[in-house]
């Protein structure tokens, strides 16, 4: 059985006392590929050291991030330019529009989102979405660009069954973590009627972790936990699950 993280952040800051401890733990529970988002040029350093230190687990993605998307986003949106002609990545990610923390950025967020989807385009790279508090604004921007070409993931999904058909019709996976296994999660009320084929898992580790760590830091090894809700929700085997999902996530980043 072979588990795929497809949005962890190995090389946060989080991890600075034990990752090497905390990924072999992953990897020996089948949690053995990572995909690994960008922020900003900040971390861009410490992502190609986590590569170089693992180099057969993790996949590393090159974008900026919308919350790090400030007065200073086209010398940001050079540095993605830069990194994309100078190497091979797996996506142009994480990229999208955030409202939760700031509402006044919005126009710089949307023209650093298209962008960067005119990059993924550039490359035959797929993208990775965040959206928070901004389902309608995202949309929006996929309306505009969508075509033929455009294709990813919708990383931490939280919408409504509703919201769910539409990202899926801009050839998008639904990435699912964590918030599955919450109380007030609501997106495990649904799931069911989504299929399979369209759902690929993640932790956003350090973020969000699930249930029973909720509050703690999140690590990819308990991505088991969401592995085991969806085998409760779609009543399959824990293997079905994610050999169904690895092979989504191979759909999608061709490796």
């Amino acid at each position: 059985m072979i588990i795929t993280d497809t949005h962890t952040h190995l090389y946060s800051d989080a991890f600075d006392e034990d990752r090497s401890e905390m990924i072999a733990r992953a990897i020996s529970q089948n949690v053995s590929r990572f995909f690994i988002p960008a922020i900003d040029s900040s971390y861009t350093k410490a992502m190609l050291k986590l590569e170089a230190d693992f180099p057969e687990h993790t996949f590393l993605m090159m974008g900026l991030h919308p919350t790090s998307v400030k007065e200073n986003y086209k010398e940001e949106l050079q540095h993605v330019e830069e990194m994309l002609a100078k190497r091979s990545f797996y996506a142009v990610g994480e990229i999208g529009i955030d409202l939760y923390w700031d509402t006044s950025t919005l126009e710089i967020q949307k023209e650093a989102f298209k962008h960067q989807i005119s990059l993924a385009k550039q490359y035959d790279l797929p993208i990775v979405i965040h959206c928070r508090a901004a389902f309608d604004e995202i949309f929006e921007v996929l309306d505009e660009v969508m075509d033929d070409k455009l294709f990813g993931i919708f990383h931490c999904f939280t919408g409504t069954l509703e919201q769910a058909h539409k990202a899926i019709s801009y050839n998008m996976k639904l990435g699912i973590g964590g918030v599955a296994t919450f109380k007030n999660g609501k997106i495990d009320k649904f799931l069911e009627q989504i299929d399979l084929k369209h759902i690929v898992l993640e932790t956003d580790s350090p973020y969000l972790a699930p249930k029973p760590y909720r509050g703690k830091r999140n690590e990819s090894s308990y991505i088991i936990k969401v592995v085991e809700k969806l085998a409760e929700i779609y009543n399959v085997s824990e293997e079905k699950i994610a050999e169904i999902t690895t092979e989504n996530s191979k759909d999608i980043f061709g490796i």
